[in-house]
């Protein structure tokens, strides 16, 4: 326990709070959205994995703007 007590968690907390917002709302734009560039299981494979970068990789270039 004493690991859990040595990680800064006023640094820590703030960076995990924005990388789950960022996911949720690129999940939710995608489920929204009608079409992707490619498709969209793979989108859902990057924004889950890829942290903190693959909502922004998503927002930049898997919508498809018409």
């Amino acid at each position: 326990m004493e690991v859990l007590e040595a990680i800064p968690w006023g640094l820590i907390a703030p960076l995990i709070v924005i990388q789950l917002l960022l996911a949720i709302i690129a999940l939710v734009d995608l489920v929204k959205i009608e079409r992707t560039n490619g498709p969209k299981w793979l989108w859902v494979l990057v924004i889950i994995f890829i942290h903190m970068v693959g909502p922004i990789i998503y927002f930049i270039f898997g919508r498809k703007n018409d």
